[in-house]
């Protein structure tokens, strides 16, 4: 893991890999700030209450060679101000406390989602959105107002597309694509069943299909052509989704550029022209 900005990310995203002892053990090692480049692996596995066989299994699962790469991407990870930004919200908190750790804690969000963009798949994504006859976006809930607030994006810049919120016109939508066409589904979790029941759909007919998510490992993260991960830290009164949120809107307001910059001529006269349609409905 070469960014140490990542290592949280990286390691949050394999957790739902994991067996529940597995898990119960990682998210022991993660809560624990003290963990430093010389912490000798007996203490670690001590204070876990498991062997230490078990905390390599851990460490490997996660993505790490062993437990001292594991206990080094921690510590250099921990030394960054960008893992001291998310803190947990306490009953007894004022306002101004609230205030400062939901910004932290989207502030993170969004440095660690930049950390693991890759951006192969992003400048594909670009692409296939602009050359593509049919753009439809998939989500459910809060994903929805995500798709929602991209497809206004790209209308303003003359690229259409459509959104769909419901299990049965998400399926009628996926039989009707073909190979010219791209879709984005948001899916937090990469579980949503009714999302990847379209996406599954859409990508036998042929149409390119990307995902936004949080996790790389998830089964529709393995359906599709291009992952866009986003990442948020799990906050037990917000959820994940909030901050996670904030993190996707980003992403696809750099992606919104990224395609007008396929011909910004085009992109900036179509601009013009939206702007100046609306702008009657503005009074003075």
């Amino acid at each position: 893991m070469g960014d140490p900005k990542a290592v949280g990310a990286q390691i949050r995203m394999k957790l739902p890999s994991l067996t529940p002892l597995e898990y119960k053990v990682a998210s022991h090692i993660l809560a624990r700030k003290d963990i430093g480049a010389s912490m000798p692996l007996r203490d670690v596995a001590i204070g876990s209450g498991v062997s230490e066989a078990m905390v390599v299994k851990v460490a490997k699962k996660l993505g790490f060679a062993g437990f001292r790469a594991f206990r080094q991407g921690l510590a250099d990870y921990y030394r960054l101000d960008t893992a001291a930004l998310h803190s947990e919200i306490l009953a007894g908190d004022t306002s101004a406390m609230i205030v400062q750790k939901v910004s932290r804690t989207a502030m993170q969000a969004l440095e660690e989602t930049f950390a693991i963009l890759d951006l192969a798949a992003f400048d594909r994504a670009a692409r296939f959105l602009h050359s593509a006859r049919q753009r439809d976006f998939y989500g459910l809930g809060g994903s929805a107002q995500i798709a929602r607030d991209v497809a206004h994006k790209f209308l303003r810049i003359g690229i259409r597309s459509n959104v769909y919120d419901d299990a049965h016109m998400m399926m009628m939508s996926a039989a009707l694509l073909g190979p010219q066409d791209t879709v984005i589904a948001f899916s937090h979790s990469g579980r949503t069943a009714a999302v990847m029941d379209a996406v599954d759909l859409a990508r036998k007919n042929g149409a390119r299909i990307i995902v936004v998510t949080n996790y790389p490992d998830s089964p529709m993260a393995q359906m599709v052509d291009m992952v866009l991960r986003s990442t948020a830290q799990n906050n037990p009164l917000l959820g994940e989704n909030a901050a996670a949120r904030i993190a996707q809107l980003n992403l696809m307001d750099a992606l919104f550029v990224a395609v007008a910059q396929q011909d910004r001529a085009t992109a900036d006269a179509n601009l013009a022209r939206t702007m100046q349609a609306v702008q009657s409905k503005r009074r003075n």
